[in-house]
C-alpha cells in the first residue's frame, strides 16, 4: 500500500518539477516586458503621474 503511494508521490513530484519551468516562463517574460516598458518612461514622468494619482485619491480630511 505504502509502496504504491510512495511511487505515486514521486511521480507527482517529478511531473511538477518537470513542468514548473514551462509554467513559469510566460510569467517571467511578462515581468521582463513590463520592466522594459516602465524603464522606457522617464523618471520625472513617473513621479508626476504618482503625484497626480495621489492628489486624485488622497484621503479625505476630517
Amino acid at each position: 500500500m505504502f509502496r504504491i503511494l510512495r511511487w505515486a508521490l514521486l511521480a507527482a513530484f517529478l511531473i511538477v518539477v518537470g513542468l514548473w519551468p514551462a509554467v513559469a516562463a510566460p510569467i517571467g517574460l511578462a515581468a521582463a516586458g513590463l520592466a522594459v516598458v516602465v524603464g522606457m518612461i522617464p523618471g520625472p514622468v513617473l513621479a508626476l503621474g504618482a503625484v497626480a494619482l495621489w492628489l486624485r485619491h488622497r484621503p479625505a480630511t476630517a
